[in-house]
């Protein structure tokens, strides 16, 4: 899992992802969030599993990462976004274990 750092980091990774028409997740998380402490340890899990699925996890309190979240429509966390061949493909909102593995699961299966 890459732990993003800045705001910038996020935008020059989250453009790579969709220019070179990478696979990817993002994990839209927050500190203070109880439901994200809980899904800490199933996506540290499943990237793990699923070690040529890169997992970004984007603390969505970071200094200028606001303005970039509401075109990605994040209006809530935990967020996990997937991405095959650059789109994002599924959206998994709060803290659905057995939806977030069958979505790493079909992402998986779609490299």
């Amino acid at each position: 899992m890459v732990v993003i750092g800045s705001a910038d980091s996020f935008s020059t990774i989250h453009s790579k992802v969709q220019d070179e028409k990478l696979p990817a997740v993002f994990y839209y998380t927050a500190v203070w969030c109880g439901p994200c402490r809980a899904m800490a340890p199933v996506i540290e899990k499943l990237s793990k599993q699923y070690p040529k699925i890169p997992v970004y996890k984007v603390d969505i309190d970071l200094d200028g990462i606001g303005n970039k979240l509401g075109p990605l429509k994040i209006f809530s966390v935990p967020t996990f976004h997937l991405y095959h061949n650059g789109e994002k493909t599924s959206e998994v909102v709060g803290a659905d274990v057995n939806k977030l593995q069958a979505a790493m699961e079909s992402l998986h299966k779609q490299q």
